[in-house]
C-alpha cells in the first residue's frame, strides 16, 4: 500500500535490511510524543522487540538529560573542593571514554539524593549542554557511535523522540546561534554514524506553527512555557535578534522550522514528512502502520 498523502523520500535504502532505528522529529506541539508512542505500540502489536526513549528519558542511550561531564583533572578539582562529598561523587560517577559523567538529575529523581547548593552549582556548570560547542559535539558523536556499536547486531528496533535533529538544532542554533553550516554538518555526521542501522526518519510537520504551539502551551504547565520562553529568547538566536515574549518564541520557532526542513532535505536516509496539522489520531495511526510495515517487512 502506497501513501499518497505523505511526502515520502527514500534516497538511500537497503531493501533487504529492516530498520533498527526510527527517529521522530518535529517542532514542539507537532505531535511527536503521541506519534512516538503510536509507533512503539504498533511494533509491539506486531511482535517486534522494541525500545522507546522519549526526549525526557534519563536513560536515553544517545542523549544526556541532566548529565555533567568531567575530565580527570576537573573531577579531581571537584573532589578537592567538596571533600566531604568525595565518597558520594565517586559512587555516582560513570566512566565514559576515560572521562566521567555525573547523571545528577537521575540521581536526584530516582535515588532521592540531594546536593548542597554549592556542589550542585559546580556540577551543573559542566552539564553536557553547557559545554563549549566543539567539546559538546565530540561527546555526542562518541555517544552515538557507542550506541551503534553496542546494538548493530541486536534484533531490536529503537524509537527515539527528537534527538537526531531537534537536540542539535536547539543547542547550536537556539542556544549558541551558530551558522547554519555548523548545525547541518553536525547532523549529517550523526546521520552517517547511524547509517548501519538502516534508520527511518519521521518528520512531523505542522502548517500553522502558531496554532500548534499555542495548543502545546495550553496543554502544559505554565512553568514549562516560562522555561521554554527563557531558553528561546534569552540566549543564542533569540538574544542576538532581540526577540521577546510569546511572539519572540514564535519567530525563533519559524527560523528553526526553516532550518530543520533544509536539513531534512539534505539527509540521505529513509525519511517521511508527515502532515499532522489536523491532529487526526486515527488517520495518523493508519499512516504509521503503513510506514512501519514498509520498513520492517
Amino acid at each position: 500500500m502506497r501513501l499518497l498523502s505523505i511526502n515520502h523520500e527514500m534516497e538511500v535504502r537497503n531493501k533487504y535490511m529492516k530498520a533498527k532505528l526510527i527517529v521522530i522529529e518535529g517542532l514542539p506541539g507537532s505531535g511527536k510524543s503521541t506519534i512516538s508512542e503510536m509507533v512503539y505500540e504498533y511494533l509491539r502489536q506486531r511482535g517486534i522487540n522494541a525500545e522507546f526513549y522519549s526526549e525526557s528519558s534519563y536513560d536515553h542511550p544517545v542523549d544526556f538529560d541532566g548529565v555533567a561531564y568531567f575530565s580527570n583533572e576537573k573531577f579531581m578539582v571537584l573532589e578537592q573542593k567538596h571533600l566531604s562529598h568525595k565518597e558520594l561523587l565517586n559512587k555516582i560517577k560513570v566512566n565514559f571514554h576515560q572521562r566521567y559523567l555525573i547523571p545528577y538529575r537521575k540521581v536526584i529523581e530516582e535515588q532521592k539524593i540531594s546536593f548542597q547548593d554549592s556542589l550542585f552549582k559546580d556540577i551543573t556548570k559542566s552539564d553536557v549542554y553547557q559545554l563549549p560547542i566543539e567539546l559538546h559535539k565530540t561527546i555526542m558523536i562518541k555517544r552515538w557511535n557507542d550506541f551503534v556499536n553496542n546494538h548493530i547486531n541486536e534484533d531490536k528496533v529503537f524509537i527515539f523522540e527528537c534527538c537526531l535533529i531537534q537536540n542539535p538544532v536547539t543547542f547550536t542554533m537556539v542556544k549558541n546561534n551558530c551558522h547554519k553550516e555548523v548545525t547541518t554538518d553536525y547532523i549529517k555526521t550523526l546521520a552517517k554514524i547511524i547509517a548501519p542501522l538502516n534508520p527511518v526518519l519521521l518528520y512531523i510537520d505542522q502548517q500553522d506553527i502558531k496554532k500548534s504551539f499555542k495548543k502545546a502551551v495550553a496543554e502544559r504547565p505554565e512553568e514549562w512555557f516560562q522555561g521554554f520562553m527563557y531558553y528561546y529568547t534569552n540566549q543564542g538566536f533569540g538574544l542576538d535578534n532581540n526577540l521577546k515574549g510569546f511572539d519572540g518564541v514564535l519567530q525563533v520557532l519559524e527560523e528553526r522550522s526553516k532550518l530543520e526542513k533544509d536539513i531534512y532535505d539534505s539527509l540521505e536516509l529513509t525519511k517521511y514528512k508527515v502532515d499532522n496539522s489536523d491532529f487526526n489520531y486515527y488517520g495518523m495511526k493508519e499512516k504509521i502502520k503503513c510506514i512501519v510495515d514498509e520498513n520492517l517487512r
